[in-house]
């Protein structure tokens, strides 16, 4: 198999155990020492532990089904480094019944850790106004 199709395929396993919610199996896909630039709450997280309960939390705040669907995907590979970027419509039914979702965008570097591909970085951002400060959730690609 390709490096590209193994990184087309850890996304994917990445999308179904989001939308599962299998934060355990979400995180099997991160290097040890993943540091990622989500777009919720934190300026960072260092590390899987402080990941894992963001993404604990980030799966408690949609008790309802998830929205997780990758567009555009473009995935560039090298020896034992990757990246990929892609749009997402990412967001979830909330405690009410209430379906939201947003467009953002989605930056993910890969390394080789041990024979295997695994999420070293992550970024996920929405654009905003800076003129208003206000986040842009209603962009579409």
């Amino acid at each position: 198999m390709s490096a590209q199709s193994e990184i087309q395929t850890l996304i994917n396993t990445y999308r179904e155990a989001v939308m599962a919610k299998d934060v355990e199996k979400v995180m099997a896909l991160y290097a040890d020492d993943i540091v990622s630039f989500d777009a919720i709450k934190a300026l960072q997280f260092k590390g899987k532990a402080a990941y894992r309960a963001h993404w604990v939390e980030c799966m408690e705040m949609c008790p309802g089904p998830h929205i997780f669907e990758f567009h555009e995907v473009v995935i560039e590979t090298a020896d034992n480094i990757a990246f990929a970027h892609w749009v997402a419509n990412c967001g979830g039914t909330n405690e009410k019944g209430e379906t939201q979702s947003c467009w953002m965008r989605v930056t993910a570097c890969y390394r080789q850790v041990g024979g295997a591909w695994k999420i070293a970085h992550e970024h996920w951002s929405a654009p905003f106004d800076p003129m208003s400060g206000a986040t842009l959730f209603d962009v579409q690609p």
